[in-house]
């Protein structure tokens, strides 16, 4: 037997390596897509607490809870009656990926300047509505990344998913915090007799104290809009090779900008582009430069026909080479998408995306809500019975926010490739659900660390390093499941539409439902009644995944 390890049967072939992957401008593009999405959601998740208590001020941390989880819920909510339309549409050949991401960049970007101008909790409730229904960049942006590389290198590129989570993480819960209530937070600059100010302050900015930091994200969607526009080609086979005005321009652009700089370093033109418009190009050659001509030997009749049938066969080889898949130009039926390994997988993705939108939501609570009371510290009986949150400030809950993606990201770059190599795809899938219930049964017990600062901060990054552990590898786990389950390639699109769509569903119902836990744990002085009951339906959600398949 060999001594080399990597020929024995059953050994998962190693991953490419990260510089072999091609077409890193277009992952590069569509990740931006990701990351300004996440980035809109992180940063509310900074001020969502404050801006909905701004609406009314009088209202307990029971009622904000319970608004906070409407808030995050109506925007997925609207993603599950349109998610798979848009996959749909992603799919047709007059609309294709490009298009769909470039509606939902445009119209998430309204969306986030209605919410920052609102003036009540219904007004904010129906701008995030109309903003989940326009947004369709997640299956758009899956399916083009599938697209964009052969599936050899999925591995690598489906990693770049939650990579944009994680950098999301990190900078919108900061910019959410810093641009939060600008005049209350920077008085000299905003405030009464401030730079900017004059005498009475910045009056808008004291009338929509939250507009700040929503303006902030539309611009940064609207930018990235534009970089798609002129910088993202088209993944769907029955569109690709048509005209696309936005990579045109951008090309013209650069060719120009090009024969700038060549002119200020003293050249004329850039290479010979503009010489073999005009006619042959001359320059610096003329006949006495060109290679003497050398007469031919012909060759004999019976060589020149076998070179022949050998050209013909290699043109017959390069052309059928270089034909497309057999693809139809339209999607198959929907029906072929429900198929028993669709179900399986969605069935985990459902539970996964349940639970972590209820994370999402229970951490900002939890970390926003009123710290106990003298009197609920006298009714503390632990370990199971004793109330309250962690009060910080919006620039501290802005920090605490950002730990996630650093985490996540430190873990993405050194432990998701070695496990992943060593176990499979499916295997570390699994594993690491069962990895979120342990992170959602310990965080409550963050509250009886209040006083001690050390200690609480401690638990804080052991309770965000378990729970950004498993969704390091949850995530691209299960974006490729659905990725590989898909009965033809044609139906791509469609089948990242009913992810999108399962996802939307249960990352609505998950804040919603936590919300209302979190409120009757608040009024039965438990406050780890959420918490506990996200980790039960976590660890429920184990199940179908070892029912599931890597699909090809």
């Amino acid at each position: 037997m060999s001594r080399d390890v990597e020929t024995r049967p059953g050994k998962p072939p190693a991953p490419p390596s990260w510089a072999s992957v091609p077409n890193k401008f277009q992952l590069f593009v569509i990740c931006s897509v990701r990351i300004v999405d996440f980035f809109q959601q992180a940063a509310l998740q900074a001020y969502m607490y404050y801006q909905l208590k701004s609406f009314s001020p009088s209202a307990t941390d029971s009622q904000i809870s319970s608004e906070a989880g409407v808030l995050q819920g109506v925007f997925t909510a609207a993603q599950v009656f349109t998610g798979i339309l848009w996959g749909r549409v992603a799919d047709s050949p007059s609309f294709g990926r490009k298009s769909v991401l470039l509606i939902g960049l445009t119209g998430q970007g309204l969306s986030c300047v209605g919410v920052g101008f609102s003036r009540s909790f219904p007004a904010a409730v129906v701008w995030r509505c109309l903003g989940g229904a326009i947004n369709a960049t997640v299956g758009g942006a899956r399916t083009s990344l599938a697209e964009c590389t052969e599936k050899k290198y999925h591995s690598r590129t489906f990693l770049l998913l939650p990579l944009a989570w994680n950098i999301a993480n990190i900078f919108g819960p900061l910019f959410g915090g810093l641009l939060s209530d600008p005049v209350h937070n920077y008085p000299g600059l905003f405030g009464e007799h401030s730079t900017f100010g004059g005498a009475d302050g910045v009056g808008w900015l004291k009338t929509f104290p939250y507009a700040a930091p929503n303006l902030f994200c539309a611009l940064v969607l609207f930018a990235d809009a534009l970089l798609v526009w002129m910088g993202l080609r088209e993944t769907l086979v029955s569109k690709k090779d048509q005209p696309d005005r936005g990579i045109e321009l951008a090309e013209s652009i650069r060719y120009r900008l090009s024969n700038l700089v060549f002119r200020r370093f003293g050249y004329t033109q850039l290479g010979q582009t503009e010489a073999n418009n005009n006619g042959p190009d001359t320059t610096g050659l003329d006949d006495e430069s060109m290679p003497s001509s050398t007469p031919l030997t012909p060759l004999p009749p019976k060589e020149v026909d076998n070179m022949a049938a050998a050209a013909s066969n290699d043109a017959s080889k390069a052309s059928a080479a270089s034909r497309l898949p057999d693809v139809p130009k339209a999607a198959p039926p929907f029906y072929h998408a429900f198929t028993p390994n669709v179900f399986l997988v969605l069935a985990t993705v459902a539970i996964m995306d349940f639970q972590m939108g209820g994370f999402t939501s229970l951490w900002t609570i939890f970390l926003s809500s009123a710290r106990r009371t003298d009197e609920e510290k006298a009714t503390i009986r632990p370990p199971f019975v004793f109330t309250g949150g962690l009060q910080f400030s919006v620039t501290t809950i802005g920090l605490a926010m950002s730990i996630l993606g650093f985490v996540g990201i430190f873990l993405q770059l050194t432990l998701y490739p070695t496990i992943n190599a060593r176990f499979g795809l499916l295997r570390s899938t699994q594993w690491s659900l069962f990895v979120f219930p342990i992170a959602y049964a310990l965080a409550p017990y963050l509250s009886l660390l209040i006083s001690h600062q050390f200690l609480l901060w401690v638990g804080i990054v052991v309770v965000v390093l378990l729970q950004v552990s498993a969704r390091t590898f949850a995530i691209p786990g299960s974006v490729l499941l659905i990725n590989n389950s898909s009965p033809s390639p044609a139906m791509l699109g469609t089948i990242h539409g009913m992810g999108a769509a399962t996802s939307s569903a249960f990352r609505t119902i998950g804040p919603i439902v936590a919300g209302r836990w979190y409120a009757q744990g608040l009024e039965k002085g438990i406050v780890g009644w959420a918490w506990w009951w996200l980790s039960l339906v976590s660890l429920a959600g184990v199940v179908p995944s070892f029912w599931a398949r890597d699909g090809k």
